[in-house]
Protein backbone atom coordinates (compact mmCIF):
# COMPACT_ATOMS: atom_id res chain seq x y z
CA UNK A 1 0.00 0.00 0.00
CA UNK A 2 1.65 4.00 -0.63
CA UNK A 3 1.26 6.25 1.16
CA UNK A 4 -1.17 8.26 -0.50
CA UNK A 5 -3.69 5.21 -0.58
CA UNK A 6 -2.87 4.94 3.40
CA UNK A 7 -3.90 8.39 3.55
CA UNK A 8 -6.71 7.95 1.71
CA UNK A 9 -7.74 4.70 3.85
CA UNK A 10 -6.91 6.86 6.88
CA UNK A 11 -9.33 9.72 5.83
CA UNK A 12 -12.44 7.42 5.00
CA UNK A 13 -11.85 5.51 8.25
CA UNK A 14 -12.20 8.98 10.02
CA UNK A 15 -15.46 10.06 8.21
CA UNK A 16 -17.14 6.97 9.18
CA UNK A 17 -16.61 7.85 12.38
CA UNK A 18 -17.81 10.71 12.20
CA UNK A 19 -20.56 9.60 10.29
CA UNK A 20 -21.60 7.12 12.92
CA UNK A 21 -21.42 9.57 15.89
CA UNK A 22 -24.04 11.91 14.18
CA UNK A 23 -25.77 9.27 13.41
CA UNK A 24 -26.64 8.21 16.67
CA UNK A 25 -29.48 10.02 18.67
CA UNK A 26 -28.97 13.85 20.01
CA UNK A 27 -30.97 15.45 22.68
CA UNK A 28 -31.29 18.14 24.29
CA UNK A 29 -30.31 17.95 28.40
CA UNK A 30 -30.28 21.21 29.50
CA UNK A 31 -30.76 25.15 28.78
CA UNK A 32 -28.53 27.94 30.94
CA UNK A 33 -30.08 31.63 31.11
CA UNK A 34 -27.80 31.80 34.31
CA UNK A 35 -24.42 31.46 35.95
CA UNK A 36 -26.70 29.21 38.12
CA UNK A 37 -27.97 27.37 35.96
CA UNK A 38 -24.72 25.79 34.41
CA UNK A 39 -25.15 22.01 34.35
CA UNK A 40 -22.69 19.78 35.70
CA UNK A 41 -21.92 17.41 32.95
CA UNK A 42 -20.09 14.13 32.62
CA UNK A 43 -18.70 14.07 29.23
CA UNK A 44 -16.73 16.26 26.83
CA UNK A 45 -18.19 19.17 25.38
CA UNK A 46 -17.88 21.08 22.10
CA UNK A 47 -19.02 25.05 22.06
CA UNK A 48 -20.35 26.68 18.89
CA UNK A 49 -20.22 30.26 18.89
CA UNK A 50 -20.31 33.44 16.44
CA UNK A 51 -22.16 36.35 15.81
CA UNK A 52 -25.90 36.61 15.78
CA UNK A 53 -27.01 34.91 12.50
CA UNK A 54 -24.03 33.99 11.33
CA UNK A 55 -25.47 30.51 11.35
CA UNK A 56 -24.79 28.25 13.85
CA UNK A 57 -27.67 26.55 14.57
CA UNK A 58 -28.37 25.43 10.98
CA UNK A 59 -24.95 24.02 11.15
CA UNK A 60 -25.85 22.02 14.46
CA UNK A 61 -28.88 20.78 12.24
CA UNK A 62 -26.63 20.39 9.40
CA UNK A 63 -24.08 17.92 11.59
CA UNK A 64 -26.86 16.20 13.34
CA UNK A 65 -29.07 15.39 10.81
CA UNK A 66 -32.07 17.44 11.87
CA UNK A 67 -34.01 20.56 10.90
CA UNK A 68 -35.09 21.37 14.03
CA UNK A 69 -33.05 20.21 16.96
CA UNK A 70 -31.15 24.39 17.06
CA UNK A 71 -33.61 26.61 16.52
CA UNK A 72 -32.78 29.08 13.56
CA UNK A 73 -34.22 32.42 12.90
CA UNK A 74 -33.84 35.53 10.57
CA UNK A 75 -33.83 37.47 13.58
CA UNK A 76 -30.21 38.50 15.47
CA UNK A 77 -30.19 37.57 19.02
CA UNK A 78 -32.90 34.45 19.34
CA UNK A 79 -30.34 32.43 20.93
CA UNK A 80 -30.68 33.76 24.01
CA UNK A 81 -28.79 31.15 26.67
CA UNK A 82 -26.54 28.29 26.28
CA UNK A 83 -28.16 25.24 25.06
CA UNK A 84 -26.44 21.47 25.76
CA UNK A 85 -27.38 18.68 23.49
CA UNK A 86 -26.58 15.28 23.98
CA UNK A 87 -25.08 13.77 21.05
CA UNK A 88 -25.30 9.50 21.36
CA UNK A 89 -24.20 9.60 25.18
CA UNK A 90 -20.76 10.49 24.05
CA UNK A 91 -20.22 14.26 23.79
CA UNK A 92 -22.16 17.44 24.28
CA UNK A 93 -23.17 19.91 21.52
CA UNK A 94 -23.00 23.82 23.83
CA UNK A 95 -24.88 26.09 21.33
CA UNK A 96 -23.77 29.78 22.70
CA UNK A 97 -25.68 32.92 22.09
CA UNK A 98 -24.63 34.64 19.14
CA UNK A 99 -22.34 37.72 19.89
CA UNK A 100 -22.14 40.92 18.25
CA UNK A 101 -25.68 41.99 18.09
CA UNK A 102 -28.77 41.36 19.51
CA UNK A 103 -32.36 43.47 19.19
CA UNK A 104 -32.37 43.31 23.04
CA UNK A 105 -31.22 45.78 26.42
CA UNK A 106 -27.54 46.74 26.76
CA UNK A 107 -28.25 44.86 30.55
CA UNK A 108 -29.18 41.67 29.15
CA UNK A 109 -26.35 41.63 26.28
CA UNK A 110 -24.00 42.41 29.71
CA UNK A 111 -25.30 39.54 31.39
CA UNK A 112 -25.36 37.05 28.62
CA UNK A 113 -21.71 38.04 27.57
CA UNK A 114 -20.70 37.65 31.78
CA UNK A 115 -22.20 34.16 31.02
CA UNK A 116 -20.79 32.90 28.36
CA UNK A 117 -17.45 34.18 28.89
CA UNK A 118 -17.89 32.46 32.69
CA UNK A 119 -18.39 29.24 30.52
CA UNK A 120 -15.67 29.33 28.35
CA UNK A 121 -12.88 30.16 31.35
CA UNK A 122 -14.42 27.51 33.72
CA UNK A 123 -15.39 24.35 31.92
CA UNK A 124 -12.81 21.49 32.24
CA UNK A 125 -14.87 19.57 29.85
CA UNK A 126 -14.63 21.96 26.84
CA UNK A 127 -12.29 19.97 24.34
CA UNK A 128 -12.79 23.24 21.42
CA UNK A 129 -14.47 25.92 20.56
CA UNK A 130 -16.19 25.99 16.89
CA UNK A 131 -15.76 30.03 16.63
CA UNK A 132 -18.00 30.52 13.26
CA UNK A 133 -17.27 33.22 10.61
CA UNK A 134 -19.59 33.79 7.88
CA UNK A 135 -16.90 33.84 4.87
CA UNK A 136 -18.62 36.92 3.03
CA UNK A 137 -17.32 38.66 5.88
CA UNK A 138 -14.81 37.37 7.58
CA UNK A 139 -13.39 38.32 11.32
CA UNK A 140 -14.78 40.99 13.11
CA UNK A 141 -13.93 42.49 16.04
CA UNK A 142 -16.58 40.99 17.86
CA UNK A 143 -14.83 37.57 17.08
CA UNK A 144 -11.19 39.07 17.90
CA UNK A 145 -12.99 39.84 21.71
CA UNK A 146 -13.62 36.12 22.20
CA UNK A 147 -10.89 35.15 20.48
CA UNK A 148 -8.59 36.88 22.64
CA UNK A 149 -10.64 35.61 25.49
CA UNK A 150 -9.75 32.09 24.47
CA UNK A 151 -6.17 32.58 24.09
CA UNK A 152 -6.29 33.99 27.37
CA UNK A 153 -8.15 31.20 28.93
CA UNK A 154 -5.96 28.33 26.79
CA UNK A 155 -8.77 27.23 25.46
CA UNK A 156 -8.59 25.43 22.15
CA UNK A 157 -10.55 27.33 19.14
CA UNK A 158 -11.25 26.59 15.36
CA UNK A 159 -12.58 28.68 13.01
CA UNK A 160 -15.22 27.81 10.79
CA UNK A 161 -16.39 29.72 7.68
CA UNK A 162 -20.14 29.14 7.26
CA UNK A 163 -22.32 29.81 3.88
CA UNK A 164 -18.65 29.57 1.35
CA UNK A 165 -21.42 28.77 -1.30
CA UNK A 166 -22.17 32.58 -0.98
CA UNK A 167 -19.09 33.24 -2.06
CA UNK A 168 -17.02 33.07 -5.22
CA UNK A 169 -13.29 31.17 -4.99
CA UNK A 170 -11.04 34.60 -5.33
CA UNK A 171 -13.35 36.21 -2.23
CA UNK A 172 -13.27 32.46 -0.42
CA UNK A 173 -9.42 32.17 -1.26
CA UNK A 174 -8.77 36.11 0.05
CA UNK A 175 -10.71 35.59 3.19
CA UNK A 176 -8.92 32.05 4.35
CA UNK A 177 -5.50 33.66 3.57
CA UNK A 178 -6.31 36.25 6.35
CA UNK A 179 -7.53 34.59 8.45
CA UNK A 180 -4.98 31.70 8.76
CA UNK A 181 -2.49 34.58 8.48
CA UNK A 182 -4.23 36.26 11.81
CA UNK A 183 -4.51 32.57 13.47
CA UNK A 184 -0.78 32.00 13.19
CA UNK A 185 -0.52 34.53 15.73
CA UNK A 186 -2.92 33.39 18.38
CA UNK A 187 -1.31 30.78 20.66
CA UNK A 188 -5.26 28.69 21.47
CA UNK A 189 -5.68 29.26 17.62
CA UNK A 190 -6.36 25.84 15.60
CA UNK A 191 -4.17 26.15 12.59
CA UNK A 192 -6.79 24.58 9.95
CA UNK A 193 -9.86 26.93 8.70
CA UNK A 194 -13.07 24.44 8.19
CA UNK A 195 -14.72 25.38 4.91
CA UNK A 196 -18.33 24.62 5.74
CA UNK A 197 -21.84 25.23 3.63
CA UNK A 198 -25.10 24.20 5.79
CA UNK A 199 -27.41 24.88 2.84
CA UNK A 200 -25.30 22.85 -0.27
CA UNK A 201 -23.26 20.14 2.96
CA UNK A 202 -19.83 21.58 2.21
CA UNK A 203 -17.60 20.28 4.56
CA UNK A 204 -20.19 18.45 7.03
CA UNK A 205 -18.62 15.03 6.79
CA UNK A 206 -15.27 16.68 7.77
CA UNK A 207 -16.66 18.56 10.30
CA UNK A 208 -18.31 15.62 11.82
CA UNK A 209 -14.67 13.42 11.66
CA UNK A 210 -13.00 16.72 12.85
CA UNK A 211 -15.90 16.36 16.18
CA UNK A 212 -15.51 12.53 17.32
CA UNK A 213 -11.64 12.39 16.92
CA UNK A 214 -12.93 14.52 20.36
CA UNK A 215 -15.47 12.39 21.62
CA UNK A 216 -15.18 10.10 25.08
Amino acid sequence: MTETEKQKQEQAALLEEGRLLFAKECVFVAGAATLEMLPDLPLNEIAFAGRSNVGKSSLINALTNRNTLARTSNTPGRTQQLNFFELGGRLYLVDLPGHGYAKVSKSKVEAWTRLVNTYLRGRPKLRRVCLLVDSRHGLKDSDREIMSMLDTAAVSYQIILTKVDKSSKSELKSVIEITEKELAKRPAAHPNVFLTSSHKGIGIEELRAEIASLAE
